[in-house]
């Protein structure tokens, strides 16, 4: 969905109380990560996929532990996160699997594709998860939640990595190029340049420097030179996601007070943008542009408001609450460390302000890899095939 980002305490109007509630909550996790909350994910075996590795790019939708070690308020290595996933709490920002865990056993992967943080070895040859919770496209992004890595950050992770498995193939750059090039990239960011960024005026002055069209301009500029570092360093099959409808998350209901719509549609106005030239770019790049480019463009835009058209053909009863968090929508502020969620998580859209459930997310990644509804030029399927 494109949704993104965390506890943020910002949302309150005393700016005192906000501190205070900030410090709290980070001494809580903290406290927490002392007991033993956080659990280690399994170590990989042999398996049979439809692509030898799956590399992971973007920000708390897709983060699986990359952030637990850092300094930030963007963190989810706490109960109730992780309440209904096989390893239980492990930094994933939802209650069970994200998108791209959904996504990854769709393609045949038996084991989850693990974070950088603690990936090593040989694990390196099936992929590896670089995503961190308030990333974004431009540095500064997130900085209002603390530590994190930006998608520039992430790329030179990448690039570590592909230094580390030269050794693995003793040297053979050639047969590494190979490899990597029948790999799958999943990269999925702009929701926070959005949320953590350009619409927090008090934190950030872009939206003073940029007017709409030029700050979507400005972040597929610095896009495209991202992207086309993964394409020198032997990325070709490109899953690149648009920014969801965040206009319409729990986050954005509890603070907008419009008549004329439910949700908040100058952000979504502005999403929008960003999500056309995403489009074009990646015409451009299949049409020339990079070379061997195989870019699927991901319209989870589309995708969400489907679900939130139709969320009760899906069984859900909640598209416009968390089903875990604080305030308004339990929109406020995210899961508290220990807060009781809702009872029964497949009734509800969204896990928390921001980010689906585990039920949204898998219902994302089968439409995703299986259907063209939502993909161009071709679907995540095909893509494996190319």
């Amino acid at each position: 969905m494109g949704i993104s980002a965390y506890s943020r305490a910002r949302s309150y109007p005393n700016m005192k109380t906000v501190g205070e509630l900030s410090l709290l909550v980070c001494l809580i996790i903290v406290f927490f990560n002392g007991r033993g909350w956080s659990q280690r994910l399994p170590r990989p075996r042999r398996q049979q996929s439809q692509v030898p590795c799956f590399f992971i790019f973007g920000d708390s939708l897709v983060d699986n532990g990359n952030n637990n070690g850092m300094l930030t308020l963007a963190r989810a290595n706490y109960r109730p996160y992780g309440i209904d996933f096989p390893q239980g709490t492990t930094g994933r920002f939802t209650n069970g699997r994200t998108f791209v865990d959904a996504l990854a056993q769709l393609m045949g992967f038996t084991r989850y594709i693990p974070p950088y943080s603690r990936a090593r070895g040989p694990e390196l040859l099936r992929g590896v998860n670089y995503a961190s919770g308030a990333a974004g496209i431009r540095d500064e992004t997130g900085d209002n939640l603390g530590a994190h890595s930006s998608m520039n950050g992430q790329v030179a992770n990448f690039a570590n990595t592909v230094i580390q498995m030269r050794r693995l193939f003793r040297g053979d750059t050639n047969a590494l190029s190979s490899y990597l090039n029948t790999c799958i990239y999943y990269c999925g960011l702009g929701s926070n340049d959005y949320l953590n960024n350009y619409f927090m005026p008090n934190f950030y002055t872009t939206s003073s420097d940029f007017t709409t069209k030029a700050y979507a301009d400005a972040l597929i500029q610095d896009y495209t030179r991202q992207l086309t570092q993964l394409h020198s360093l032997g990325a070709r099959k490109v899953i690149v996601t648009a920014v969801g409808p965040i206009g319409c998350i729990p986050y954005q209901l509890a603070r907008y007070h419009g008549n004329s719509s439910r949700c908040n549609e100058n952000i979504n106005k502005a999403i929008l943008l960003f999500n056309s030239e995403l489009r074009k770019l990646v015409d451009r790049f299949n049409g020339g542009q990079l070379q061997g480019a195989k870019f699927v463009y991901l319209d989870s835009y589309k995708s969400s408001n489907d679900l939130y058209q139709n969320g009760t053909a899906y069984g859900f009863e909640v598209i416009d609450k968390g089903c875990c968090g604080v305030g308004r929508n339990n929109g406020q502020i995210t899961c508290l460390p220990l807060q009781q969620p809702c009872a029964d998580r497949r009734k509800y859209l969204f896990w928390d302000a921001f980010h689906p459930t585990e039920l949204a997310n898998v219902i994302f990644a089968q439409s995703a890899y299986q259907s063209q509804s939502y993909t161009y030029p071709v679907n995540i399927q095909q893509l494996a095939t190319l």
